[in-house]
């Protein structure tokens, strides 16, 4: 189980990444709104992995990531981005973000993102292919 914190200024997308985030059962450990709130949040939690909204008032995210990642260089943060963004997604993979994340959130999304940074939740997306059904018996 991930502890995770969770920033977006938007109160629905927090809560929406939560219930995902419970439901794939790992555990979130803070929410944030601003990019300093997740700055003093990470210093208290230390998580395993944060999802990073990229425009957000107060501090943005790739600002946010740079600062966290100054903290602790093995931060895992995936950006979370709308369509049109893909500069800013560089900009916050080379600020030291470990992935992104597209608008909308859905459970397969932010399970594969989390299967690609820490292996051991990687899904196999043929898993359910070897299951036998009645009819192969």
């Amino acid at each position: 189980m991930l502890k995770i914190l969770i920033v977006d200024d938007s109160l629905i997308i927090r809560k929406k990444i939560t219930t995902i985030v419970e439901k794939l059962g790992h555990e979130v450990v803070g929410q944030a709104k601003t990019g300093e709130e997740a700055i003093d949040i990470y210093e208290g939690v230390k998580p395993d992995l944060v999802t990073m909204d990229i425009t957000m008032p107060d501090m943005d995210g790739i600002t946010a990531v740079k600062h966290i990642i100054e903290m602790d260089k093995n931060a895992k943060i995936i950006m979370v981005t709308s369509h049109g963004q893909e500069d800013m997604v560089i900009d916050s993979i080379k600020a030291g973000a470990v992935g992104y994340m597209l608008k909308p959130i859905t459970d397969e999304k932010l399970a594969e993102v989390i299967g690609e940074v820490f292996l051991e939740y990687a899904c196999d997306e043929h898993e359910d292919d070897l299951e036998l059904s009645d009819d192969d018996l």
